[in-house]
C-alpha cells in the first residue's frame, strides 16, 4: 500500500533547523500518526510522503512557505505590562495565551522593557527551512469515524 489521501499513515521523524539542530523527534516514542491529506501536518511534509511505502526513509527540506509561514511582522506587538496583573515573573521565551479576534492563540515573550512586554503570535517554526529525515512505519485505510473527524482517532 502507497500513501494516498485518507490513508493512516505512521511516521518516525527527526527534524532539524539548517544548522543541523534537532528541534523536534518521535525517535524512541510512539510514531506520529496522521491522516492523510486532512492538512494534519505541513503541508511540505505531507507532499513529499504522497505515494511512499512502508519502510521507506527520506530527507525533506520545507521551506517556511510550506511550513509554518513566513514571519508575519503584524503579529509581533508591544503590550503594556499592565496586561500581565498577577504575574510577577515575566522573563523572555515564556508563553501565554491572548485572546485574539480569532480566538486564544499562544503567544511568546520576546522582548522585555521598562513597561512594555513585546509578544510574538508567530509559530515557533515560522520563517524557518526545515529538515525532516522520515520513516514510514505503517500505512493503513482510514475508518468512516476518521474521516468524517479529519484526523487519526
Amino acid at each position: 500500500m502507497q500513501i494516498a489521501n485518507n490513508t493512516v499513515v505512521s511516521i518516525h521523524y527527526t527534524l532539524t533547523n539548517t544548522d543541523g539542530n534537532v528541534m523536534d523527534s518521535s525517535v524512541g516514542q510512539e510514531p506520529l500518526a496522521y491522516l492523510h491529506g486532512a492538512s494534519n501536518i505541513i503541508p511540505g511534509l505531507e507532499n513529499a510522503l504522497l505515494g511512499k511505502s512502508v519502510g521507506d526513509s527520506l530527507e525533506v527540506t520545507v521551506d517556511p512557505t510550506l511550513g509554518y509561514g513566513d514571519i508575519r511582522e503584524e503579529m509581533i506587538q508591544d503590550v503594556d505590562r499592565s496586561n500581565f496583573a498577577g504575574i510577577d515573573e515575566i522573563e523572555v521565551g515564556m508563553q501565554f495565551m491572548a485572546q485574539t479576534p480569532w480566538g486564544e492563540q499562544p503567544v511568546t515573550v520576546i522582548a522585555i522593557e521598562d513597561d512594555t512586554i513585546t509578544l510574538d503570535g508567530n509559530h515557533p517554526l515560522a520563517g524557518q527551512t526545515l529538515i525532516f529525515n522520515v520513516e514510514v512505519v505503517t500505512i493503513r485505510e482510514a475508518t468512516a469515524e476518521e474521516l468524517a473527524a479529519g484526523s487519526v482517532q
